[in-house]
């Protein structure tokens, strides 16, 4: 089962600058860099020791899409120059196969775009505290995984590996970025979501969250960056399981989570090893995910 797997990639006739939770980086020029998307998964921000066989190529395919589907909202970070470009040898380009992207080198925004449409996850639970998300306050009542009124934007700290994320409110995305580009990362981001919310509810998926990252160009334009409504950056669920008050399986690695919250475990490293039923139940998943929203 594994020997399809990539957690490591290994290009020694490219600069590696980042081995981030999933993600790859090798510089090619100063334009330029290529994002190698592994099996490797995070779950609670700590890298899990297990790979999920085939899961870089199911990011890397759905994230294709919908940079493409997006591209009618804001530009993204995608290039033309094809991956026998910049791997010539033929061996060393089978390695990353399906699962690397050549794209534009761009200054990323310290904010992660988050879009809620229904309360659950980490909303949920500041929901049950505070009655509110990332201060913008909710009715009362609402029950875990209600579909919201509208979706809300609700943004993050990008904190760095190892480190935990932490929900912010709009207010301090303004101090950290000013008025003007906090307001534009919050437009786009709302505007991807519903466009792709209502692409994929016509396919039986619910997107329930995503996150968004985005950059800057050299003219200081906006700019799509990183993966984009993965199931590694979203919550994927079929509409027929949906009810709310409880909790629908998912088509992302809120399965993997799911099963880390039975155990003893601190969510610190090192993280626990995922049994094979576990890893291949996952698996399966992130490749019902992609069928289901590519065809």
């Amino acid at each position: 089962m594994l020997q399809d797997t990539l957690y490591h990639s290994h290009l020694p006739s490219l600069e590696l600058t980042q081995r981030g939770k999933v993600r790859d980086i090798y510089a090619l020029d100063e334009q330029h860099m290529l994002i190698v998307t592994t099996d490797r998964l995070s779950a609670f921000d700590v890298i899990l020791p297990d790979p999920i066989p085939g899961k870089g190529a199911v990011l890397t395919r759905v994230s294709k899409f919908w940079f493409a589907f997006s591209r009618n909202l804001i530009q993204n970070h995608l290039t033309d120059i094809s991956l026998e470009a910049v791997l010539p040898d033929a061996q060393l380009r089978a390695q990353v196969a399906d699962r690397a992207i050549v794209v534009r080198r761009l200054k990323p925004l310290p904010v992660e775009a988050i879009v809620r449409g229904y309360l659950v996850g980490s909303g949920w639970k500041d929901y049950q505290k505070t009655g509110a998300l990332c201060g913008i306050h909710l009715p009362a009542g609402l029950r875990l995984a209600d579909k919201l009124e509208q979706p809300i934007y609700t943004p993050s700290t990008k904190a760095e590996v190892g480190e935990h994320d932490e929900n912010v409110d709009f207010a301090y995305t303004v101090k950290l970025l000013g008025q003007s580009l906090a307001e534009q990362v919050r437009d786009a981001s709302l505007a991807i979501y519903c466009q792709a919310r209502d692409y994929a509810a016509q396919r039986g998926i619910l997107i329930a969250d995503t996150k968004f990252e985005f950059g800057l160009d050299e003219q200081g334009q906006l700019v799509l960056i990183d993966e984009v409504l993965t199931p590694d950056s979203s919550r994927f669920w079929p509409a027929t399981d949906y009810q709310p008050g409880s909790n629908p399986p998912s088509f992302d690695k809120q399965f993997v989570r799911d099963y880390l919250e039975t155990l003893d475990w601190n969510k610190q490293p090192p993280a626990p090893h995922l049994p094979a039923e576990v890893i291949e139940k996952t698996a399966a998943k992130y490749a019902e995910a992609q069928t289901r929203l590519l065809g």
